[in-house]
């Protein structure tokens, strides 16, 4: 498997205003993608993960929604600074919160902009798919709705196969275990997709399993670390028993595994420069195949089942669990 790591050049060639604090921005690029993913970008050598709101199936034109963050360094500079005509860098589309074939029911949980993957999954499920899409929106108040136009002609269009519910949390309160599990109703064997802030994601989550949804029904898209990472003022320079061979550009390096260090670390401690980017487990550039002994991701934004069963592992993430692990970068 090769992946492209670099980064490529895509104009805006229009922007259209959400709400007040969203945009979005139309691209033209060659890039072929999957409903639900999303792409990386870099600006003045900073990187960030924004979902495509299109869909391949439904639309000519590829999409990238933004809101803006307060306080947000990358969101307020697109919001402020690009216009029609402009050029970005960005990686190729990757995520793994698409869709899987299985003709049960999708249901979603969007909390503010999380509705934006959710939108590009539920255009290509009703377009290509007969399944039923079920689909809770939660914002702040009505003025903060995103998409809201598009999620009612698309309700309009498939009455009998889409149900979308705005909860607004002015008028209704926070959304709570008791309204996700009644969303959810009696579809337990459906497809739960989860996208929006953390809290908002934690609570959706907890209230699914103990309503009954099997752990492998739940798709969750995070862009931040992990709440269970270790924190960084623990001792990760510690010695510990094992050793990590990296292979990079045909020759073999090895050292001794350190204590809550991953894999990309422990290259560069051994003096190495492979390569890496949003360091979050999201674009893959880092990617490379453990041959022999076993490492555990922390976060995987980006690998599918298969790439995993076969060994890859984003090596920002990956994390040895057996004393001796070797990972061979990519030629």
């Amino acid at each position: 498997m090769v992946r492209d790591h670099g980064f490529h050049q895509v104009r805006i060639t229009r922007i259209i205003r959400e709400t007040a604090d969203t945009c979005t921005y139309v691209l033209e690029t060659p890039f072929s993608y999957r409903a639900g993913q999303f792409l990386t970008f870099r600006v003045g050598g900073t990187l960030r993960s924004y979902s495509m709101s299109s869909s391949p199936d439904t639309d000519d034109e590829l999409m990238m929604t933004v809101k803006r963050v307060p306080g947000g360094l990358i969101s307020n500079w697109i919001h402020d600074h690009l216009a029609p005509g402009d050029v970005i860098e960005a990686t190729l589309p990757a995520g793994v919160f698409c869709l899987r074939e299985n003709p049960a029911p999708l249901v979603a949980f969007a909390g503010g902009s999380g509705i934006t993957p959710v939108l590009s999954l539920a255009k290509s499920a009703l377009a290509t798919t007969s399944r039923a899409v079920r689909v809770l929106t939660a914002n702040r108040d009505a003025d903060s709705i995103i998409f809201g136009s598009a999620l009612t002609g698309l309700a309009g269009r498939y009455r009998a196969r889409l149900e979308v519910r705005y909860h607004l949390d002015v008028r209704h309160g926070f959304v709570t275990d008791s309204l996700v599990r009644e969303f959810a109703g009696g579809d337990r064997d459906a497809d739960f997709y989860i996208c929006g802030p953390a809290p908002f994601m934690d609570l959706t989550e907890r209230a699914l399993l103990a309503h009954g949804a099997d752990p492998g029904q739940v798709f969750i898209e995070r862009f931040e670390p992990a709440g269970d990472e270790p924190a960084r003022d623990q001792p990760a320079s510690q010695e510990k028993e094992g050793t990590v061979s990296i292979v990079l550009a045909g020759q073999r390096h090895t050292v001794a595994q350190h204590s809550g260090e991953t894999l990309l670390e422990s290259a560069r401690r051994a003096g190495l420069a492979p390569p890496f980017s949003c360091e979050a487990g999201n674009c893959a550039t880092c990617i490379a195949q453990v041959t022999e002994g076993e490492a555990k991701m922390r976060v995987n934004n980006a690998l599918d089942d298969d790439e995993i069963a076969e060994g890859w592992v984003l090596t920002c993430q990956g994390e040895p669990v057996t004393p001796h692990v070797t990972v061979v970068y990519e030629d």
